[in-house]
């Protein structure tokens, strides 16, 4: 309430004679809220509360004009507050990929991202964002076993498994950063993509990092909060790769080669979203994640089917569930 009051006050200012509302908009799975500022001229904002002992601002700001310069739809800062964490940006409405894609119109819709996707990584340059490199995707990776494993599952691995598991992870991060880099947005799906002209509106960037050129495809083709026919996912995947060759983007000459490149790619991402939505729910209280671990289980299981080498991983996942089942008074969500 106290940093509600603070947004009412510096909105009042802005607007001395406007009369300035404050609607929520949402929360997301950092400090950050979101409050739509509506006027009484009819114009609207949204105002980006987030608290600067636990995030910076300068960084959305940065991100937001590299984007732009991209040519994307990324919201505006209109107005900036940095000693209070608030930023007034301009309002990208309330339709959501998540809300509005249907079979009907998801060839339309991804069209449109990955036309986006790759116009962000067209302005890829090293030395601008963060390198997405080993250290940063292995400490993600740490996350399975530390939050899922040992915190939702409640389990603890033997030194066996806990070293099959570190070899699966060596194999995997030696393939992520075999790909070429571009601008990573780190979170590039339904939830961040909003329906808007020109399409798609583009939140939550952030984060963006430096990193390797799948990592944005999987993250909107194998979404953990909707779900696609391998046919489809196929299609769009074999699409973004023609384009991305025409733009001269460091994908692999070879689909197979750049499809084995976007599975394994996933796998890393997903055994971090495992671990990040444990976290989300035991530390942070957020437990509406943990309705999406099922999916993304899913995906980590028929990567794993597809490949010899993550067989040690498949096995795992099966004995430790097992244990975990068999000692639990109720069925565990994402098992």
């Amino acid at each position: 309430m106290q940093r509600q009051q603070l947004i009412q006050s510096w909105l009042e200012t802005l607007f001395p004679h406007l009369s300035p509302v404050l609607t929520p908009v949402c929360a997301d799975a950092s400090f950050r809220r979101y409050f739509r500022a509506s006027l009484s001229n009819a114009d609207h904002y949204i105002v980006m509360d987030a608290p600067p002992q636990h995030e910076d601002c300068r960084s959305f700001i940065r991100i937001a004009e590299l984007f732009a310069a991209a040519g994307v739809n990324v919201p505006r800062v209109e107005q900036q507050n940095l000693e209070s964490g608030l930023l007034l940006l301009t309002d990208l409405g309330d339709t959501t990929y998540l809300g509005q894609l249907d079979p009907a119109n998801a060839h339309s819709l991804y069209r449109d991202a990955i036309d986006a996707l790759i116009l962000i990584q067209r302005a890829s340059r090293p030395g601008v964002l963060e390198e997405y490199d080993r250290a940063m995707l292995a400490r993600e990776l740490q996350l399975f076993p530390d939050w899922y494993l040992t915190r939702h599952l409640g389990v603890e691995l033997s030194a066996e498994q806990a070293g099959q598991l570190q070899g699966v992870f060596a194999r995997l991060l030696d393939s992520n950063l075999a790909q070429g880099r571009v601008f990573v947005h780190r979170d590039f799906h339904s939830r961040n993509l909003m329906v808007t002209a020109p399409n798609p509106g583009i939140l939550d960037f952030q984060d963006a990092v430096y990193g390797p050129i799948t990592y944005d495809l999987v993250s909107l083709l194998r979404d953990a909060y909707i779900v696609w026919d391998e046919e489809l996912v196929l299609d769009w995947a074999i699409r973004y790769w023609e384009k991305a060759r025409r733009a001269k983007l460091p994908v692999a000459d070879d689909f197979a080669v750049f499809y084995r490149d976007f599975e394994w790619m996933g796998m890393q991402r997903h055994l971090k979203v495992l671990g990040i939505f444990a976290r989300l729910h035991y530390r942070d209280g957020k437990s509406g994640y943990l309705r999406d671990m099922p999916l993304v289980l899913d995906y980590v299981r028929a990567t794993a089917a597809r490949y010899a080498e993550f067989g040690p991983l498949l096995r795992l996942l099966d004995e430790l569930h097992d244990r975990a089942a068999g000692s639990a008074p109720t069925p565990l969500i994402g098992t």
